[in-house]
């Protein structure tokens, strides 16, 4: 049951804000810098050239194109141009 605050219903907030595709469509558009640590703590760099509900494509100027699974990654950050 909702709590109530004042007398009105506090929502509950959506499972799902669906504003992390638009942030990965923003960064792959403007080719935004990146970099990405993954749960086990190894970091990569590069730009995000494709993604699906799975995983993101990760294209690097120094190495091979790398597919990261979205469960593995702890997070992810623009780099400073």
């Amino acid at each position: 049951m909702p709590k109530k605050e004042n007398g009105k219903s506090k929502a509950k907030p959506p499972e799902q804000t669906f504003e992390e595709p638009k942030y990965l469509r923003r960064l792959i558009e403007n080719a935004t810098p990146i970099t990405v640590r993954l749960q086990s703590g190894e970091e990569y760099s590069g730009t995000i050239e494709f993604y699906d509900a799975n995983f993101i494509r990760l294209t690097r100027p120094d190495g091979p194109n790398l597919f990261l699974y979205k469960h593995d990654i702890k997070y992810l950050y623009e780099d400073e141009e």
